[in-house]
């Protein structure tokens, strides 16, 4: 990494920082400045601008593709970043920020310390591009459907309880939260078919070998499996609550294991690409 990249990681950890000290303040209310959304919301767009200089340039060397698992990480929250402040113009999803800047922070600097060294294929290969384009947007919204269905479990658990209700009244309503839930779940679920079946009818062009019954297929077409089943459960049976956020979770597990889990145990504990 070059060292303009290096201190523009940098500042966006500070910025992320003082974003999440800001939300986490104002939630608290011992913040020194009060809310300004439109201000936020616009701060948060630039702030995007230059995340995506940050994660990308170390990731696109010409038309290769160098894909460590820091990197990866780092592309799939900004993706979430960038969908969670698209949507922030058509609903209301005040009080995730307290959940999302922290993140941001914690995944660049996560991927300044494990950048990992894993050079992919040729970008110029429409199927392999079309591959991981899809397989990352899918992944993001994956982790905003586990991240939304971890919101509603604690405030069911909050609500019965009887604590906690001041974070609860910063987040959007329950019921609202679901319907996102599932609405991310839905767009990501289309994307890993898409996903999966170019990994599988285009695998030899795009891994230059045959589809194989790997770790990572039999994780990824059981995920596909339960996000599947809820989806399905949902539409026929009405599933909601619980029984939708242990589903949701279960297959956000599956996942895991099937790309960033594998990443995480090769670069970081067998030190192998």
């Amino acid at each position: 990494m070059t060292g303009f990249l290096f201190i523009l990681s940098l500042l966006l950890i500070l910025a992320y920082g003082g974003l999440s000290w800001h939300f986490i303040g104002n939630w608290k209310g011992a913040a020194s400045l009060p809310r300004n959304p439109r201000l936020e919301h616009t701060l948060l767009g630039a702030l995007l601008l230059a995340h995506a200089f940050a994660v990308m340039s170390p990731v696109l060397q010409g038309p290769i593709v160098s894909l460590g698992v820091g990197r990866a990480l780092s592309i799939v929250v900004w993706i979430m970043l960038v969908i969670y402040w698209t949507c922030g113009f058509f609903y209301r999803v005040e009080g995730l920020q307290l959940f999302m800047m922290p993140l941001a922070m914690a995944t660049l600097a996560f991927a300044l310390a494990f950048p990992g060294e894993h050079v992919m294929h040729d970008l110029r290969n429409p199927a392999f591009a079309l591959h991981v384009l899809v397989s990352i947007v899918a992944y993001s919204l994956f982790a905003i459907g586990a991240l939304l269905a971890v919101l509603m479990l604690f405030m069911e658990k909050a609500l019965h309880q009887k604590r906690g209700l001041a974070l609860v009244r910063q987040l959007p309503p329950l019921l609202s939260l679901e319907k996102m839930m599932f609405q991310v779940i839905g767009v990501g679920f289309l994307l890993l078919s898409v996903s999966l079946l170019t990994g599988v009818v285009f695998s030899e062009e795009v891994f230059g070998k045959p589809a194989a019954l790997t770790h990572k297929t039999v994780f990824g077409v059981l995920s596909w499996g339960l996000f599947g089943a809820l989806l399905v459960g949902r539409k026929l049976k009405g599933w909601r609550g619980k029984l939708a956020i242990r589903w949701t979770l279960a297959g956000f597990a599956a996942l895991l294991l099937a790309y960033i889990g594998s990443k995480m145990v090769l670069e970081l504990v067998l030190h192998r690409s």
